[in-house]
């Protein structure tokens, strides 16, 4: 798995990478800010927790990452292996996500394989309310990327890989947490051939496992949850016409939709499909509805040729596709002495305008831009009142983004003719009215937090 020898040993056990991690915070040099002694824990290896990994290290602070599946074996040899050209979930990522990327020197990996976003269409089904945003009336560059999970993920993990301040210990299960006042201690079940609970020990630990964290049960975190009754087919589409850059932001009675532009294929050798015609659809429908949508691929695709009419042009092609069922879910406290919970796990949020992921990168740039001014103070990571001030300094933008998702959801999809003529009336302004778009442009691309 990893590039270093180190990893790519079966037999390497937890107590190994403790000690090597510790090595290489002594060891290793970095002009961004003086290595710490602490460690940083951080439990779940998915893209918010590689992403934080990787945001410490532009630090210059060492992190374990517990995963608790086995990750693939990737390299830059085999590093071209993707899923099918219209088999892949994918993620928006909005232009202050970019932004970061940029900062830690890692977009130049990402961006060949991410699409951006010049144009933003909006409108509802069955009314005469539409909008649309372009980047030259805004003057921005884009606003955001789209990119495929398969290749997010895998450059996420070369990067943490080829990184010698983070050790990744996968296939990894936390059963128990132990804080003291100095220090968090973290038992977990390692599988390295044969079971065997191990521990490790660190200043904070940071929980990026999801929406269903076991660290925040293991806290007795509790949550607040809120089911839509409604599911989300995800998946890659093809259609006639090229999608030229432009997101199309649909609202029909069952729910939001969108599809987004997606790059070309690369690496499968068929040049029918370098020509810009792929791209991700969110289609959400009540739950119970889903099959349909799942196991018949023309009626899918007619089901979205009536929502969208020939604003995207005829889709002609279906991959397979995923069902996720969508509850909100918040955690009651992001903060529990020396641990934090993030990303999926803080707050998993409906789809809609994909926000979730960009909120979660938020959270982590300033986590770690907090945590590098607390080690250049020689100040303790896992210090109560830094966790507890990052818990405050987030809530305006976490509310924000919460407030703006539900009140999407229910305001396009309330049956009431009133409501839904108030709201097509408020598309037209926002088209029209001058200073809104702006305002509106930047909320969407993560500016204003």
């Amino acid at each position: 798995m990893q590039n270093s020898n180190v990893n790519n040993d079966p037999t390497y056990s937890a107590a190994q990478a403790a000690h090597h991690n510790k090595t290489k915070q002594v060891d290793q040099q970095t002009p961004k800010a003086k290595l710490t002694e602490q460690q940083v824990l951080i439990v779940g290896g998915g893209h918010v927790g590689l992403s934080f990994a990787l945001l410490l290290a532009h630090h210059g602070i060492a992190s374990t990452l517990l995963e608790k599946n086995r990750y693939p074996e990737i390299g830059p040899e085999n590093d071209r292996t993707r899923s099918h050209y219209l088999d892949s979930r994918n993620t928006a990522l909005s232009r202050r996500t970019v932004q970061i990327y940029q900062e830690i020197g890692l977009w130049p990996e990402l961006q060949s394989h991410a699409c951006r976003i010049d144009a933003v269409q909006i409108s509802e089904q069955g009314s005469f309310g539409k909008a649309q945003l372009n980047k030259a009336e805004e003057q921005v560059e884009s606003f955001g990327q789209v990119m495929e999970n398969a290749w997010l993920g895998r450059k996420l993990l070369l990067a943490v890989q080829n990184q010698p301040l983070i050790t990744i210990i996968d296939n990894a299960e936390v059963i128990t947490i132990n804080q003291q006042t100095d220090g968090v201690t973290v038992t977990f079940n390692y599988y390295d051939g044969e079971e065997g609970e191990q521990q490790l020990q660190g200043s904070v630990l940071v929980a990026c496992d999801g929406r269903d964290s076991n660290v925040r049960q293991l806290l007795n975190i509790g949550i607040s949850t809120y089911d839509y009754q409604q599911t989300a087919i995800v998946g890659v589409v093809e259609t006639d016409q090229p999608h030229n850059h432009v997101a199309i932001e649909r609202f029909s009675p069952a729910g939001p939709l969108a599809v987004l532009p997606l790059t070309d294929p690369e690496g499968d050798g068929n040049d029918d499909y370098q020509t810009g015609f792929r791209r991700s659809v969110v289609w959400v429908c009540p739950n119970g509805e889903e099959q349909q949508y799942l196991e018949d691929d023309a009626h899918f695709l007619a089901t979205l040729q009536q929502a969208f009419g020939t604003r995207a042009g005829t889709f002609t092609a279906a991959g397979r596709r995923g069902a996720y069922p969508l509850t909100r879910v918040l955690a009651q406290s992001q903060v529990d002495g020396r641990c934090v919970i993030m990303g999926n796990a803080a707050h998993t949020l409906h789809p809609v305008a994909g926000q979730g992921f960009n909120l979660c990168m938020r959270d982590a740039h300033v986590l770690a831009q907090m945590m590098s001014a607390q080690v250049l103070k020689g100040a303790d990571l896992g210090d109560s009142q830094l966790l507890k001030r990052y818990e405050k300094a987030r809530q305006t933008d976490q509310k924000r983004v919460i407030r703006f998702c539900d009140a999407v959801v229910h305001g396009f999809t309330h049956p009431n003719p009133v409501i839904k003529l108030a709201r097509n009336v408020a598309l037209v302004a926002f088209d029209k009215l001058p200073n809104i778009k702006p305002l509106i442009a930047n909320y969407a691309m993560g500016l204003k937090s």
